[in-house]
């Protein structure tokens, strides 16, 4: 079918059309464009997911619901997305806007269903962003005692968390990129070191493949460790988000997409198959039981040695830093491109001059952390079970939402648009990703109290937040196309210039 032409847009026709990120309305530069490369991007993606601390920290978890075919999941949710990533990395040839989701999403459903996205987006990253000062005050507070006897307090140790992010993503987004790069490799590398312990000794019980036997894999259990699996990929779309800033858009982000799947999904399998080796698979279940969060720490003490326990406790603390920035990085650009549309206030549309950082942007969001740290704080709240879970449920299940409207935008997109994608790209992969995202919505859901540990109460508003926040945008939506009809007609918009080699995208349904 024909691409829709704007003369179906109304106030569109007059308007001018945007130029995203060249020049702010107030004269301030813009974001720096071919600044990154498909690694870097890639380390964004990956550090959102804070390998090493999944692994540690909610691994352990999955073992003890799913035995020894937990690995099996991983691979699962990794095999999942990776067919969602077919349609996805498709669109971002056609969709050029940097507004990620929501942009993708008003382009197949329309601009309310956009709005929705939006702010589900602004819930999902600030709540997963957020949630985790919880865990960075914990994990610190663990590390700081074990190793030197320091006791600290953790809101001091949140609060100084939320200033460390604020400054590393103020800087110019190639200084965090080397940042993660160095954080990233140092929390994957403890792993491999454990990898090569357990390997050269051959395990607790000799090289076993039972993890991925039908009988170990098919248990009653397998729908739990699914759940805490698709919870790990967390933040692997964020590729779109850093159009503007990537050298040869078209090429980068669905490299980067499948380079941060791939790995990630191997690289967990991996690595849970390892700790099941060095406990032996008669033995890991009891060894779960009596203590899940020294699991890793335990076998690297014993395979590697105790300075390497140390190191992994440490590199917990940067793991869970580098996930903070990748998260503070894309909250603040999709800030930006709110702002640039006109549905957020102007000054967070502004570019730092010398670091060309959305740095207003990455102060509201500081001051949002900041709030919500301190009210978790004052209000006596536990920094793992309330502010870490209570805040990263609904953004896990926000981002999971998104990708599944995002899959069926797809499908809609490529019905009304010429293309050369393939019905695989364009059809095929995003209707299985849309039915397989909703299976996973459907058991994270149903597995929530073991992820939570809340009342079902509790866990019930959580849940229905994502809907709300949906519902909130629509209704955001019907105000400004009622109010200020100009703004809604460009919201998501394809920017004005046409970069060489990529072709030109329809516009959005009304």
């Amino acid at each position: 079918m024909a691409v829709e032409s704007t003369s179906r847009q109304g106030a569109a026709d007059s308007a001018a059309p945007r130029c995203e990120g060249d020049a702010e309305t107030d004269g301030s530069p813009g974001l720096r464009r071919a600044s990154l490369g498909v690694a870097d991007i890639a380390f964004f993606v990956v550090s959102a997911a804070a390998p090493l601390t999944v692994m540690a920290g909610v691994a352990p978890l999955a073992i003890g619901v799913g035995g020894v075919g937990a690995p099996v999941g991983y691979l699962i949710a990794g095999a999942v997305l990776a067919v969602f990533a077919a349609g996805f990395t498709a669109m971002t040839r056609h969709v050029r806007s940097s507004g990620g989701f929501y942009a993708f999403i008003t382009r197949g459903l329309g601009r309310p269903a956009g709005f929705g996205a939006a702010t589900v987006a602004l819930l999902a990253y600030n709540g997963m962003q957020i949630g985790v000062y919880g865990l960075l005050a914990t994990g610190t507070r663990d590390t700081l005692d074990a190793l030197w006897g320091i006791q600290v307090p953790w809101p001091a140790i949140a609060i100084a968390g939320v200033f460390v992010i604020w400054y590393l993503g103020y800087r110019s987004i190639e200084f965090g990129a080397k940042v993660l790069a160095v954080l990233l490799l140092a929390e994957t590398g403890i792993l491999v070191l454990l990898a090569g312990g357990v390997l050269l000794d051959g395990g607790a019980e000799g090289i076993a493949w039972d993890s991925f036997t039908p009988g170990n894999v098919l248990v009653p259990g397998t729908g739990a460790v699914l759940s805490f699996a698709f919870a790990a990929f967390t933040g692997f779309e964020s590729t779109a988000i850093y159009r503007r800033e990537a050298r040869d858009p078209g090429r980068t982000i669905p490299r980067a997409t499948y380079i941060a799947v791939g790995f990630l999904g191997l690289f967990y399998a991996f690595s849970v198959w390892i700790v099941i080796q060095a406990y032996g698979g008669s033995r890991i279940m009891k060894a779960v039981a009596a203590d899940p969060m020294g699991l890793f720490f335990t076998a690297t003490t014993h395979y590697v040695g105790g300075w390497a326990a140390d190191l992994m406790h440490l590199f917990i603390i940067t793991s869970i830093l580098a996930s903070q920035l990748a998260f503070h990085n894309a909250i603040n650009r999709y800030g930006l491109s709110l702002a640039q549309e006109g549905v957020l206030p102007q000054v967070l549309g502004r570019v730092h001059a010398k670091h060309r950082s959305p740095y207003v942007a990455g102060i509201a969001q500081s001051v949002l952390a900041l709030l919500l740290v301190t009210g978790f704080a004052v209000a006596g709240a536990d920094p793992y079970r309330q502010l870490l879970l209570w805040l990263n449920t609904p953004g896990s299940l926000g981002l999971m939402g998104l990708q599944a409207l995002t899959a069926v935008a797809v499908v809609r997109y490529f019905r009304r648009t010429r293309h050369e994608e393939g019905r695989w790209r364009s059809l095929i992969a995003p209707l299985a990703a849309a039915v397989l995202m909703a299976g996973a919505m459907w058991l994270v859901v149903s597995k929530i109290g073991l992820m939570t540990g809340a009342s079902a109460t509790t866990d019930t508003v959580l849940v229905l937040l994502v809907p709300a926040a949906f519902v909130l945008g629509v209704l955001i939506s019907l105000r400004i196309r009622r109010t200020r009809p100009e703004v809604y007609a460009h919201f998501a918009d394809e920017p004005a210039e046409e970069p060489t080699g990529e072709p030109a995208a329809g516009q959005a349904p009304a």
